[in-house]
């Protein structure tokens, strides 16, 4: 036990050195606001809520250790998915049936996530994660994605709605990933709706539950609301910016952008699993 409480306060103390040194090279706001920038940009672009990119930047980047960073990330994506999703609905880009729809599959998988979480393997987890990006590759080449398709309610599309939020909310309780990288391949493979209505949709998704969130971290004193007031603002003003970006660029072009995003995903992911299974030992 004393081995392992050596270890982990060893890791707080790396990251805590970590972010002295590149503060000590950029000013600590200006690397808020760079994290920020970053993020906003990727989740306008892709319809994410950027906490993949920001968990690694807050721990890797600002010293935060894991669970701060976790919880702070939630804080910072608050306004950046407002902005995003207000960007996209002002478009007409987002729909309030499939949001619902999948806000509730959502909310039901992350509880199904959580309770498979204390069940299966460890060393299973991240691999489901990557079976899953693999899927989304292979389905991106089966079905390509369009620009324009609007959401046709029909028996089938409301089961692949409910389908797609479920296994979104599964694969968040399981590995820590945020629902846009399920919810936006989902929405365009399986419910066929333009690539430009999956994002918008998606971000407005994460509204709600982002909201729940940082409430919930902040109530708790997890945690740092300056550093997630400061890169959610840097945040949400780079999200339009990639909003205006997704519509510049063929759905074709955006696929495969989306497709290098995930595999750097799976990686993060599977390397933050090996990380954590070294500490342990």
């Amino acid at each position: 036990m004393s081995g392992t409480r050596g270890m982990t306060g060893a890791g707080r103390d790396g990251g805590r050195d970590r972010g002295r040194i590149m503060g000590a090279a950029v000013p600590r706001r200006l690397l808020m606001v760079l994290v920020g920038l970053a993020a906003g940009l990727l989740s306008g672009l892709f319809g994410v809520g950027g906490g993949v990119l920001l968990v690694p930047a807050l721990v890797g980047v600002l010293g935060l250790d894991h669970r701060r960073a976790a919880a702070t990330s939630l804080v910072a994506i608050l306004p950046t998915s407002v902005v995003g999703a207000l960007t996209y609905g002002l478009r007409g880009q987002v729909s309030v049936v499939a949001a619902v729809v999948l806000l509730a599959g959502t909310l039901v998988g992350a509880q199904v996530g959580a309770w498979l979480l204390h069940r299966l393997p460890a060393r299973v987890l991240p691999w489901t994660f990557a079976t899953f990006v693999i899927l989304v590759l292979v389905s991106q080449q089966v079905v390509p994605p369009v620009r324009h398709a609007d959401l046709v309610l029909d028996p089938v599309r409301v089961v692949a709605l409910v389908v797609v939020g479920l296994a979104a909310g599964v694969l968040s309780g399981l590995v820590g990933v945020g629902g846009g990288v399920v919810v936006v391949p989902g929405l365009e493979a399986a419910v066929g709706l333009g690539d430009l209505l999956a994002r918008g949709t998606s971000l407005a998704v994460m509204v709600p539950t982002a909201v729940s969130g940082a409430v919930a971290h902040l109530r708790r004193g997890h945690a740092d609301l300056a550093t997630g007031a400061v890169t959610g603002l840097a945040s949400s003003v780079a999200s339009p910016v990639g909003a205006l970006l997704a519509a510049r660029v063929p759905p074709g072009a955006t696929s495969w952008m989306f497709s290098v995003f995930l595999v750097v995903v799976a990686v993060l992911v599977l390397r933050r699993s090996s990380g954590g299974s070294s500490a342990s030992r």
